[in-house]
């Protein structure tokens, strides 16, 4: 009997200590969890894009591409379109400047102040024959425009000459292409002249012809002198 008591007795503490730790298994698990303070997101400082617009604008009835107009943006992308002389229909190119052209453009633009100043770039002497140039700059807020035949400027004249370049370049890229896919017996006289532009260095970025230049050099489409002309140009680019 005295054994029986006792073991009555340790079977009830152990069922009361088990009954206690349940109790407070429960009441932590129905315990909200403390939620962390949020942290306020973190606000990326992104600087708003440069809203400006630029363009350039060349006429010349008489001139085979009689009219040009390039305009582009702050990061100099854009378009250009161009008339040739008896085509009713304008062609439309994108534009990208390379970086080391652009930074060209936009010093030049930087240098003139052309939002702040009223200069008249128009030199003393006229030649219109040459061709009209319009320049134009719109940064939302303000928008100023310039026309000149010939300039004394030479901040102005530099422009307008990285523009003619710009322009020249995709023009000719432009018809090498179209000759590649329906004249190619016209490319051995479209290199011809791209070699002359590079000579002169009158093309906006050079490098931006390497991959044109690298498809010609095997174009078995083209006949092979303008091939080996393209593999020379390439060589000469890449020096």
């Amino acid at each position: 009997m005295p054994l029986f008591k006792t073991t009555f007795a340790l079977l009830l503490v152990l069922i009361i200590a088990l009954f206690s730790v349940a109790q407070n298994q429960t009441k932590r698990n129905d315990r909200p969890q403390e939620q962390g303070t949020p942290q306020p997101r973190r606000e990326e400082n992104k600087k708003p894009a440069d809203p400006t617009r630029y363009s350039y604008e060349f006429s010349q009835p008489q001139f085979v591409v009689s009219h040009i107009v390039v305009e582009h943006d702050a990061l100099g992308r854009g378009k250009i379109t161009f008339e040739r002389k008896g085509e009713e229909t304008p062609i439309v190119e994108p534009v990208e400047l390379s970086v080391a052209a652009l930074g060209r453009v936009l010093g030049l633009w930087t240098e003139l102040h052309f939002l702040d100043s009223n200069e008249n770039y128009q030199a003393a002497k006229q030649f219109p024959h040459l061709g009209t140039y319009h320049i134009q700059m719109d940064d939302g807020k303000r928008k100023r425009s310039a026309e000149f035949n010939w300039s004394g400027n030479k901040n102005a004249w530099a422009l307008i000459t990285e523009y003619r370049r710009l322009a020249d370049q995709i023009i000719l890229i432009f018809d090498v292409k179209l000759a590649r896919e329906i004249q190619p017996l016209n490319t051995p006289q479209l290199m011809n002249q791209l070699d002359t532009l590079l000579t002169r260095g009158e093309l906006s970025d050079p490098q931006q012809l390497i991959p044109l230049l690298t498809e010609l050099r095997t174009d078995e489409h083209i006949p092979l002198i303008a091939r080996n002309h393209a593999d020379r140009l390439l060589k000469k680019i890449e020096k």
